[in-house]
């Protein structure tokens, strides 16, 4: 049975589409127009015989064969990419100074930089952990070039996934029984803070600060030693700790937004222009709820 190639400017369309999350956001980026860009997905979807993506309510979301396909897209192009630099690219060198929170860092920026750092090894990574609502400044300021950053209200960088949150309580204390229940915050900005306070005010709940710090490991230790309970992402709170939930008189919290904030400052430099790239391409789903 013969199969049509795949050809690389429909396979480029297809991840930038998917990126970008609808065809008007890829059309500019691809620099063709809107009905250009949906002909080359056609042609893509007559060539695998599947259907790779339907139009969802805000963006474009893949079905279970275009996320297969993905895959297998992401990584022709990287091979292209990698084929046409070993004979005629131009190494990137330079600096990037990264922020990203102490909760976003190990399970989200880990698998960005092992892929960025075998391709451009030249490429120094300065790394700074703090929280959003320090990062942000910073970015503004231009003292960083980019940053993770669980998004605000001003709606700064541009948006990857939602990172949901979740109560923590120690299994071996019952700071939850308390009244009023004794709670671990970060700083008086912080939206996981916020979050934690409308919660606990739409359950009813009497709480008490009693530690407040803009450390991920301070608030851990916090509900470790049975001192409080504490908001945390999801992604951060230690298997160790139990998730507490209605069961325990507890509500519902509002998602953290996540984003990658670029300064512009750092406009024009190749080396921040790549790793930009490949966060949106590692980390922004095609779903948001």
């Amino acid at each position: 049975m013969a199969y049509q190639d795949l050809q690389l400017d429909w396979l480029k369309c297809f991840v930038t589409v998917v990126d970008a999350g609808s065809l008007s956001n890829a059309a500019p980026e691809m620099h063709r127009s809107q009905s250009a860009v949906s002909m080359q997905l056609k042609k893509l979807e007559s060539a695998v015989g599947r259907q790779l993506l339907v139009r969802g309510p805000r963006q474009h979301q893949l079905t279970p064969d275009g996320q297969v396909l993905l895959g297998y897209a992401r990584r022709i192009l990287d091979m292209h990419t990698e084929a046409q630099a070993a004979f005629h690219g131009e190494a990137l060198t330079g600096r990037v100074r990264l922020g990203v929170p102490d909760d976003y860092a190990a399970t989200y920026l880990t698998p960005v930089l092992k892929r960025f750092a075998p391709r451009h090894g030249t490429v120094e990574i300065e790394l700074n952990c703090e929280q959003s609502t320090s990062l942000i400044p910073r970015v503004e300021r231009g003292d960083l070039d980019l940053a993770l950053i669980s998004r605000d209200h001003a709606r700064r960088g541009a948006s990857l996934f939602y990172e949901p949150m979740v109560w923590v309580g120690s299994p071996q204390f019952d700071a939850w029984r308390r009244d009023p229940v004794p709670i671990a915050v970060y700083e008086n900005t912080s939206l996981a803070r916020r979050s934690a306070f409308k919660s606990l005010g739409l359950q009813g709940r009497r709480y008490k600060v009693v530690y407040n710090s803009s450390s991920l490991a301070g608030q851990i230790a916090a509900v470790e030693s049975g001192l409080a309970i504490a908001a945390l992402t999801r992604c951060s709170a230690p298997p160790h700790l139990e998730i507490l939930g209605s069961e325990h008189g507890l509500g519902p919290l509002e998602p953290m937004e996540v984003s990658v904030y670029r300064s512009r400052a750092s406009r024009g430099s190749k080396a921040v222009d790549s790793l930009y790239s490949l966060l949106i391409k590692t980390l922004r789903i095609s779903e948001a709820p």
